[in-house]
C-alpha cells in the first residue's frame, strides 16, 4: 500500500467491519431516520413539486422536482443521491435540503434507483446516470437549467455522486463531457474494493476487480471541477479515510476541492446541515452554485 495513502483495509476483516458499520457509530439510528422523515415532511409541505416522474422503464426509477419561485427559473439543479449503503432509504427522506435551496432560487431534484441486490451495483451506476440525462434533456419543461447541474449525496449516495462525476460516460447518455458542473460528496465510500470481504458483500456481490471498475477513486472527474467533501467528526476511521483518500486524488488530478469540516456531526446528521440555510455545508454548496441566500 502507498505509505501515504490512508489505511482503507485495518488490520484485520473484524476491524474492517467495524470501520465500516455506519449504522453503529450511532447511539440511535432510528433517531437519525426520524429526523430524515420529519424534515422531508417539512420540505414536502413547503415546497411546490412535482413528484415521481419516470426517467426510466424500472418501477424504481423515478425522480422528484422541487421548485423555487416563478421569477427564479431556469433554476440551477441540485440532483440529490440518498444513502443506505445501496439497500435501503428512499428519495422520499432525501429532500430536506429544499426548502433552503428553493428560497435561494436552486431547484432540488431527489433521484430514487433500485436497491440491492433486487440489482447490481452496476446498474444502479447506469440507473442514476440516465437520471442525469433524463434532466438535461427535459430541463425546458420544468423550468429548470440544463446547463447548470450540480449533484451530491451521503453515504452510497456520496458513492454514486462520485461515479457522476466521473468522466468517460458522458457520451454514451448523450450529455456534454461537463453536463455535471459541480459535486457535493458527503462521507462516501471511493474506493469499494475493501468491501468485498465483510458483510456488506453480501449485497454488493462483487468480487475486486469489480469493485474497482466502478470505485470513484480510479474514475475522477475532469480537471477543474469544483467539489466540496465533507465527513462528520464523529465518524469511524473507515469513513474519514475513505474521504481523505477521494480528496487527495483529486486535488492531485487538478479538481478544485473544497473541504468543509463538520466536527460535531455523525454519519447521518451530516447530511442535516443541508437544511440550515447558515451551515457552513450549505453556505459553501449555495456558493459553488453561484447564489446567495
Amino acid at each position: 500500500m502507498n505509505p501515504r495513502m490512508p489505511d482503507l483495509l485495518f488490520s484485520d476483516l473484524a476491524e474492517r467491519a467495524v470501520q465500516y458499520n455506519a449504522r453503529a457509530s450511532v447511539p440511535d439510528f432510528d433517531a437519525c431516520v426520524r429526523e430524515y422523515a420529519e424534515l422531508a415532511a417539512v420540505a414536502r409541505s413547503r415546497c411546490a413539486a412535482v413528484l415521481d416522474l419516470y426517467y426510466g422503464m424500472g418501477a424504481a426509477e423515478r425522480l422528484d422536482i422541487f421548485l423555487p419561485r416563478a421569477d427564479c427559473r431556469p433554476a440551477p439543479v441540485f440532483v440529490f443521491i440518498h444513502g443506505g449503503y445501496w439497500r435501503s432509504q428512499t428519495k422520499e427522506d432525501a429532500p430536506i435540503m429544499a426548502p433552503v435551496f428553493n428560497a435561494a432560487g436552486v431547484a432540488v431534484v431527489p433521484v430514487e434507483y433500485t436497491l440491492l441486490p433486487e440489482g447490481t451495483l452496476g446498474e444502479t451506476v447506469r440507473e442514476v446516470r440516465s437520471a442525469i440525462a433524463w434532466i438535461y434533456h427535459h430541463a425546458e419543461q420544468y423550468g429548470l437549467d440544463r446547463n447548470r447541474i450540480y449533484v451530491g449525496g451521503s453515504s452510497a449516495g456520496g458513492h454514486l455522486a462520485g461515479m457522476l462525476a466521473a468522466a468517460g460516460w458522458q457520451d454514451r447518455y448523450r450529455v456534454p463531457d461537463d453536463v455535471i458542473k459541480g459535486v457535493v460528496a458527503l462521507s462516501g465510500l471511493y474506493d469499494i474494493r475493501p468491501l468485498c470481504d465483510i458483510n456488506v458483500n453480501e449485497w454488493l456481490r462483487l468480487y475486486p476487480d469489480q469493485a474497482e471498475r466502478l470505485s470513484p477513486l480510479f474514475h475522477l472527474p475532469r480537471p477543474g471541477l469544483p467539489m466540496i467533501v465533507s465527513v462528520g467528526g464523529l465518524e469511524t476511521q473507515g469513513f474519514k479515510n475513505q474521504t481523505a483518500a477521494y480528496e487527495a486524488a483529486c486535488r492531485e488530478a487538478g479538481l478544485d476541492v473544497r473541504r468543509v469540516d463538520a466536527p460535531h456531526c455523525n454519519h447521518f446528521n451530516l447530511l442535516c446541515e443541508l437544511a440550515k440555510a447558515d451551515s457552513p455545508l450549505t453556505q459553501a454548496t449555495l456558493k459553488m452554485i453561484g447564489v446567495s441566500r
